[in-house]
C-alpha cells in the first residue's frame, strides 16, 4: 500500500491569524500567553485539516512564529552573545534575533537574513563560533508532536538536519579567521541525539530530517560528514526519512544510498530526471523512496496521470511498500486554501491548487496507486483528467503580437548608446547631484490610512477621483519630507502600490490575482504573488502618472520606480508550460516601454529593481550560464532604450553576489544599491576582488528592523566602505524600501543617514 505525505504546511493561518497575533504582541497589545494560544489554534487547524483530507504522514514541528531556522538556533542555544544577559524572556530573545530590538534600554540589531535556497522565503542565518555552547534548551519538536497527539492527530516530526544547519550558518565575528561552522558537527550531534531519543521515547515512529544541502554541488564534499552524522543518529532515533528538495541529487545519491536511513525523499517536480538514477542506487537497500510529485512551490493543479506514471515506475522497481507519494517540498511556499478565493472565474479556479488542495491531491494519488475502489477517488481522477485537458487547451493559445515582438529582439537592443564613463559625465551635468548623493530605495511607510483608502476604493466606498486626490496628498507629503530632511535624489514613495510585483501584474495583460493567497516572505511579512497565466504585455503606462506628479511638486530630481522582469517573474507564480526565459523577455519588453515613457515624461533617473536575480539562480552550477545569460539580457532589454542623460538604477538585497559578480557588472546599471548592513559588510571583499566601475549605493542601515541606527553607526559603515569603493562612485541609501517601517523610525533613521553623508562630504 502506498502512503501519502506532506512535508510541511503554511504557518500563517487561513486568515493570517499568526501575522496579526505576532504584530499585536510586538505592539504590546497581546500577551505572550495569548500569542501562544493563537499559534496553537492555527497548528491544530492545520493538523486536523490534513487528517480530514486523508494524508497519512502529517508534519509537525515545522511551525514557527518567525522562522524555522531561527527556532532551531534558539532551541539549540546558538544564541549570539549580544542577545544574552539582557533580561529578556526567551520569546523576546527569539524575536530580537529575528528583527532586532530597541526598547527598555536594549539596543541590538537583528541577525542576518538570506533567501532559502532559490525561493523568496528568508531565513535567519545562524551565527556560530568555536565558543558556541550547543545544548537543548527546549524540545520544540517533541512539544508539537504531543500537542498534535492531544488534538487527535498522529504526526511525523520535522527537524532541520545537522549538516544542512551548519552549512547554512556563518562564522560569528568572534570566530577565528579559519573557523568553519561544519567543524562543530561532533559538538552538535549529542544535542540532536538527545532530541531524537526523546522523540523515540515518546512513541514517535518516524521523523523527517531535512537535508536540502544535498541538492547543491557542495553536498558532494560532505560525504564523510553525512556518514559520520547518521551513523551517530540512526541508532537512537525513530526511523529517519532523509528529505531533500528543490533540485536533483546527481552523484550525491551514491553516498546517500549507503547511509543507514529508513527513507529518502526526492523532488520530482523540480528534477524529474533523477528518478531512474535514484532507483538504481537504492534498489538493493531497504530504503523507502518518497516521491515529491505534487509541487510545493507553485499553484497549478497536479497532473495525476503524470504523477501516477512516476510512482508506477518506482513501484515496479521497489514494490508498493517502499514508495510514498508526497509534496515536492514543504507547502510553506503556497497559499493555504483555494476556498478563500471568491473572485476567480470558474475556469481560473479549475487551474489552481493551494496547500489544502495539494494535500487532497497527494492523498488521492496514493489511493489510486493503492488500488482504491472508492467512487470518490475515481471521480477525482476523472475530474483531474478533464481539468488538465482544459488547461492544456487554454495554454495552446498565444498572443501573436507579443510572440512576434519577442522574436524581433535584436542584439543592439540590450546595450545603452554609450559606455558608462560617457554616461556618467552627461548625467552629472543633467542631475547636478552632490558628492555622496543620498537617496532611498523607493517605498515609504504604508500607513493604516493608505491601506484604508485602498480598501475603500476596492469596495467602491470612494471614487477613483477621490482616491487619486488622497494619493496626491500622500506623494506631496513624502516629497516635502525628503526635501526637508535633505535627501538629494527623491522618490514618490509608492503610496499607490500594494506590492512591488502585484502592482505591476495588475496593470499587465496575462496575470490573474487572488484575494487571500498570502505566502510568508519573512517574519510577519506576507506577500500575495500574482499568477502568470498567458502571454504578457503592457496595455498602457503604469507608473508615469504618479512619478510625473511627484516631479511636478519638487525642483529636485525624481527617481522613477519599477520592478525588474526577473523579479516580477520570480516573485509571481509563473507558467509551467513555457520557459521562464520567454516569460522574462515578455516582461522586459513591457518594462522597456515604461522606462522610455518615464524618460519622455521628464523623469531623469529610473530604478528597475532586481532583488530576485540571485535567488532565481539554479542550485547547480552547471545550470548557471544559461540562466544568467537570459536574466541579465532581459534586465538590459528593459533599461537600454533611454538616452545617456537618464540614470538607471537597480537594487539587490539579501543574497550572496560574490559568485555571480561578473553578471552584476554586465547589467551595466549606472547605479546599483546592495544590502550591506546585515551581512557584516562582507560584500566589500567581493568589490575588492572584482572591482566595480559603475556607481554603487551600499545599504548603510537595516530597514527590516524597527531599530534606528545612530549617525555614528552609519559613519562607521561609510569609513569601512570608503576603504574599498572610490568616493566618486558612492551613493548613500538604506538597504531596502521603507514600506514596512513606521514614520517615526523612518524620519529618525533618514535624518541620521543625511547627517552621515554631510560628514562624508566634509571629511572623506
Amino acid at each position: 500500500m502506498v502512503s501519502s505525505s506532506v512535508l510541511g504546511f503554511p504557518r500563517i493561518g487561513a486568515n493570517r491569524e499568526v501575522k496579526k497575533a505576532v504584530e499585536a504582541y510586538w505592539a504590546g497589545k497581546l500577551s505572550a500567553e495569548d500569542l501562544i494560544k493563537a499559534a496553537s489554534d492555527v497548528k491544530k487547524s492545520s493538523w486536523t485539516s490534513l487528517k480530514e483530507r486523508g494524508v497519512d504522514l502529517i508534519p509537525s514541528g515545522e511551525f514557527s512564529l518567525y522562522d524555522h531556522v531561527l527556532d532551531h538556533s534558539a532551541a539549540f542555544n546558538a544564541i549570539p552573545k549580544r542577545y544574552q544577559g539582557l533580561g529578556l524572556s526567551a520569546l523576546d530573545v527569539f524575536f530580537a534575533m529575528g528583527r532586532g530590538r530597541q526598547a527598555g534600554g536594549v539596543d541590538v540589531p537583528a541577525c542576518e537574513m538570506k533567501k532559502w535556497f532559490d525561493s523568496n522565503y528568508h531565513f535567519v542565518v545562524p551565527e556560530l563560533s568555536e565558543e558556541t555552547d550547543f545544548k537543548l534548551l527546549y524540545n520544540k519538536v517533541l512539544a508539537e508532536y504531543k500537542e498534535a497527539k492531544e488534538a487527535g492527530v498522529v504526526t511525523r516530526p520535522v527537524v532541520l538536519g545537522p549538516v544542512s544547519y551548519l552549512i547554512l550558518a556563518k562564522a560569528a565575528k568572534e570566530a577565528s579567521a579559519t573557523f568553519q561552522p561544519i567543524s562543530l558537527l561532533p559538538k552538535i550531534l549529542p544535542v540532536y541525539k538527545q532530541l531524537l531519543s526523546e522523540l523515540k521515547a515518546a512513541g514517535v515512529e518516524s521523523v523527517q530530517i531535512d537535508e536540502p544541502i544535498l541538492v547543491l554541488d557542495k553536498g558532494a564534499e560532505l560525504d564523510k560528514q553525512y556518514a559520520f552524522a547518521y551513523a551517530e543518529l540512526v541508532p537512537v532515533a525513530p526511523k529517519i526519512m532523509l528529505t531533500t528538495y528543490f533540485n536533483r541529487l546527481d552523484s550525491n545519491i551514491n553516498f546517500i544510498a549507503k547511509l543507514p536511513v529508513a527513507g529518502l525523499h526526492i523532488d520530482l517536480v523540480r528534477a524529474p530526471q533523477q528518478l531512474g538514477e535514484v532507483i538504481t542506487a537504492i534498489k538493493s537497500t531497504p530504503i523507502v523512496l518518497s516521491l515529491g510529485v505534487v509541487s510545493g512551490r507553485n499553484i497549478w493543479k497536479a497532473d495525476f496521470a503524470a504523477a501516477i506514471k512516476f510512482a508506477q515506475t518506482a513501484i515496479a522497481a521497489l514494490g508498493a511498500d517502499r514508495v510514498i507519494v508526497a509534496t515536492s517540498s514543504s507547502l510553506l511556499h503556497t497559499p493555504v486554501t483555494l476556498a478563500s478565493e471568491k473572485k476567480l472565474t470558474e475556469q481560473q479556479r479549475d487551474w489552481f491548487s493551494f496547500a489544502l488542495e495539494k494535500a487532497s491531491e497527494v492523498a488521492t494519488i496514493a489511493a489510486v496507486l493503492s488500488g482504491s475502489q472508492d467512487p470518490k477517488v475515481s471521480a477525482a481522477l476523472e475530474a483531474n483528467k478533464v481539468s488538465i485537458a482544459k488547461r492544456r487547451q487554454f495554454e495552446s493559445t498565444s498572443d501573436d503580437a507579443v510572440r512576434k515582438r519577442v522574436a524581433a529582439i535584436t542584439p543592439d537592443m540590450y546595450d545603452r548608446k554609450s559606455p558608462f564613463a560617457t554616461r556618467k559625465e552627461v548625467q552629472a551635468k543633467h542631475l547636478n547631484l552632490p558628492k555622496f548623493p543620498t537617496t532611498t530605495i523607493g517605498s515609504f511607510p504604508q500607513t493604516k490610512e493608505i491601506r484604508t483608502a485602498r480598501a475603500k476604493l476596492g469596495k467602491g466606498e470612494i471614487s477613483e477621483a477621490e482616491y487619486d486626490e488622497f494619493i496626491k496628498k500622500e506623494i506631496e507629503m513624502v516629497v516635502k519630507f525628503q526635501e526637508k530632511v535633505g535627501l538629494d535624489l527623491l522618490v514618490h514613495g509608492e503610496p499607490e502600490r500594494n506590492d512591488m510585483v502585484q502592482y505591476f501584474g495588475e496593470q499587465l495583460n496575462g496575470f490573474v490575482f487572488t484575494q487571500n493567497a498570502w505566502v510568508q516572505s519573512y517574519g510577519s511579512r506576507y506577500v500575495r504573488p500574482p499568477i502568470i497565466v498567458s502571454d504578457v504585455s503592457r496595455p498602457k503606462p503604469m507608473t508615469v502618472k504618479w512619478s510625473s506628479y511627484a516631479q511636478s511638486v519638487s525642483t529636485k530630481p525624481m527617481k522613477g520606480m519599477l520592478s525588474g522582469p526577473v523579479t516580477i517573474l520570480n516573485w509571481s507564480f509563473p507558467r509551467d508550460d513555457v520557459p521562464r526565459k520567454l516569460q522574462s523577455q515578455q516582461l522586459a519588453l513591457a518594462l522597456r516601454d515604461e522606462v522610455i515613457d518615464l524618460e519622455k515624461a521628464g523623469i531623469s533617473a529610473i530604478q528597475v529593481d532586481e532583488p530576485a536575480i540571485r535567488e532565481g539562480l539554479p542550485l547547480r552550477r552547471s545550470d548557471w550560464d544559461e540562466y544568467l545569460e537570459w536574466a541579465v539580457d532581459t534586465f538590459k532589454l528593459s533599461t537600454a532604450g533611454v538616452t545617456d542623460a537618464t540614470q538607471t538604477h537597480s537594487h539587490f538585497c539579501y543574497s550572496d553576489f560574490g559568485d555571480i559578480f561578473p553578471s552584476i557588472q554586465r547589467l551595466d546599471a549606472d547605479v546599483i544599491s546592495i544590502e550591506f548592513s546585515k551581512s557584516d559588510m562582507k560584500l566589500l571583499h567581493t568589490f575588492k576582488q572584482y572591482g566595480y566601475s559603475n556607481q554603487i549605493g551600499p545599504g548603510v542601515y537595516d530597514i527590516h528592523s524597527p531599530r534606528v541606527p545612530s549617525e555614528q553607526e552609519i559613519i562607521d559603515r561609510l569609513k569601512t566602505t570608503l576603504a574599498i569603493i572610490p568616493d566618486h562612485l558612492m551613493f548613500i541609501n538604506p538597504d531596502c524600501g521603507l514600506k514596512t517601517r513606521g514614520w517615526k523610525e523612518t524620519e529618525a533613521s533618514l535624518a541620521n543617514l543625511v547627517a552621515a553623508a554631510r560628514w562624508a562630504r566634509a571629511n572623506a
